[in-house]
């Protein structure tokens, strides 16, 4: 089992940033596939990021909602078992509860059934 438990989140105004953390623990491994989830009230959940092994040591991929690109940054430290979201130049439409997610397998994953374990999620609210 993987447990994953979100942080970061909080009241940014439009325009501002932050940096949500994703801290995993249990029998993880830095070739699972990592991915943020977002859900707004009354809307499904949706697929933000994502970060896979190349299969090269240390060499990862990521790819990204078109709504997010050029805004949000994923990355990961294996070493701290924690997985990372940038966040930047936030809009009012990019509040949510951000969910962070593990996967075994290897590889683009954008379907949230691809994924084993989910986290609680973070609130992020964009307003001014």
């Amino acid at each position: 089992q993987v447990q994953l438990v979100e942080s970061g989140g909080g009241l940014v105004q439009p325009g501002g940033s932050l940096r949500l953390s994703c801290a995993a623990s249990g029998r993880t491994s830095s070739s699972y596939t990592m991915g943020w989830f977002r859900q707004a009230p009354g809307k499904e959940r949706e697929f933000v990021a994502t970060t896979w092994w190349s299969g090269v040591v240390g060499v990862y991929y990521a790819d990204y909602a078109d709504s997010v690109k050029g805004r949000f940054a994923i990355s990961r430290d294996n070493a701290k078992n924690t997985v990372y979201l940038q966040l930047n130049s936030l809009k009012p439409e990019d509040a949510a509860v951000y969910y962070c997610a593990a996967s075994q397998q290897v590889g683009l994953l954008l379907r949230q059934r691809d994924y084993d374990y989910w986290g609680q999620g973070t609130q992020v609210t964009v307003a001014s």
